[in-house]
């Protein structure tokens, strides 16, 4: 079925309409229906159409919503608009043939994008909350697990393992943000566009619209014409894939014998084909690979739009297949994420000393000593003790003092790791008590 054709005198050759037709719409089914009743009954209370009409075509629409599970498309449906009019004909005989009035695929499919952006946006934002929720309980059972934070992939300061998954945490809670921020640019209706510049027929854009629960698109060649809200949530996508994908690196290093920081159970482990002793963390490589893909969907659907004039064009088709990808790899990246989170067993090492040094440093300052000055004094102990072949866990006052006379003998107890945690005075810093602070915001926030 096609709902055109009046001017042609010959059909569609088999090749165009193969090349032309897109099945990726398909999954807008529920939408497009939820989107038709919301106009027949503008063009029934209106007295476009008959009301009678209006609710004969209403009710074979709500009948269509019953079988959204089991609707049957036809390879002859162009799309997801052609099968909704082809079986409301079956349902409801010709009447079906109002129910494009002062409608069309242009407004129609624009508005089936937004209602179908709206409802996958919510999906989204709770799974990054439970993914953000499971950093959040892993982290508090680590609150006191001393670890080396790294600069440059190189051992730089004490922290805990608490505060280096809470980073994740928050920034899932940042990714879940955005997503919440589309809300408003997303959730407005461009239905009563039509193709390009409205109808002559005395149609209430209003009324669509609230019966949905959106606004209304205040010009119509903007209404069809703009897929940005399409761009905003593939962007989406794409940064939360890049923070999945920086998780995945992480847990990919811990897991590896050099590391020995993780271990994953069976269930989100592989094995090799060749090697029988290994265990590969092939959910967090996925992670990395998949968000390749994702931010090759932003770049897609950016350079779709840069040369389109206005108004709409058939390029915008591409939209679905772009948009759909990149969110369907987010939903099940995430549940992947939270099932490899939830099998790992985490024992990194105690870090060494020179994870301490900064502090060391610090209390030079505190004696009045320019940080610039501590910081090169600091310097010189290190490659004095590694110029001798110790190790800094090995350092004597007699060492110290014989760098600086400012040293004394209590600065010793500066070189141990976990006393060094306990010291961070800053907000968000990573000692014991700020990772159960910010485990109990998370909660807040994920509570309200």
């Amino acid at each position: 079925m096609s709902l055109w054709g009046g001017r042609f005198d010959a059909p569609m050759s088999d090749i165009t309409r193969s090349y032309t037709a897109d099945h990726s719409d398909r999954r807008l089914l529920e939408v497009d229906v939820r989107g038709s009743i919301a106009h027949v009954i503008m063009l029934g209370k209106t007295g476009i159409i008959d009301p009678g009409e209006a609710e004969a075509l209403a009710g074979g629409l709500r009948s269509i919503l019953d079988e959204v599970d089991r609707f049957e498309f036809r390879d002859s449906d162009e799309d997801v608009h052609t099968a909704v009019e082809r079986r409301l004909g079956e349902l409801v005989g010709e009447v079906a043939g109002r129910l494009h009035t002062g409608r069309s695929r242009n407004d129609q499919v624009a508005l089936d994008l937004r209602l179908y952006l709206v409802e996958t946006a919510a999906q989204r934002i709770a799974q990054l909350h439970q993914l953000a929720t499971t950093l959040a309980d892993l982290a508090e059972r680590h609150a006191e697990t001393v670890i080396p934070a790294y600069t440059h992939l190189q051992q730089a300061q004490t922290t805990t393992l608490g505060n280096h998954l809470l980073a994740y945490a928050w920034m899932m809670m940042r990714s879940a943000d955005r997503f919440g921020d589309l809300g408003a640019r997303v959730g407005v209706s461009p239905l009563g566009a039509g193709a390009a510049a409205g109808s002559s027929l005395p149609i209430d854009r209003l009324m669509t619209a609230e019966t949905l629960g959106l606004a209304v698109m205040p010009n119509s060649m903007d209404a069809v014409a703009s897929r940005d809200f399409v761009s905003e949530h593939v962007f989406c996508c794409a940064q939360a894939m890049v923070e999945l994908s920086r998780l995945g690196e992480e847990v990919v290093l811990w897991s590896s014998k050099e590391f020995g920081w993780a271990r994953l159970s069976d269930e989100v482990s592989t094995g090799s084909s060749a090697l029988p002793h290994k265990r590969n963390p092939d959910v967090a490589e996925l992670l990395r690979g998949r968000s390749a893909g994702v931010v090759g969907d932003l770049t897609s659907i950016l350079a779709l739009q840069k040369g389109l004039p206005l108004a709409y064009n058939r390029d915008l088709q591409e939209d679905k297949r772009i948009v759909f990808h990149a969110d369907d790899t987010l939903g099940a990246s995430l549940d992947a994420t939270v099932a490899l989170i939830q099998g790992i067993e985490l024992s990194p090492p105690v870090p060494g000393a020179e994870t301490t040094m900064l502090d060391l440093a610090e209390a030079l300052v505190g004696r009045g000593v320019p940080f610039r000055e501590a910081h090169q004094i600091v310097g010189r102990v290190v490659r004095g003790v590694e110029d001798e072949g110790r190790s800094l866990e090995e350092v004597n006052v007699e060492d110290l003092v014989a760098i600086d006379s400012r040293f004394v003998s209590d600065d010793l107890m500066l070189l141990d790791p976990a006393s060094s945690v306990e010291r961070r005075l800053s907000e968000g810093a990573g000692n014991p008590r700020s990772v159960r602070d910010q485990v109990s915001e998370i909660r807040r926030i994920l509570g309200r």
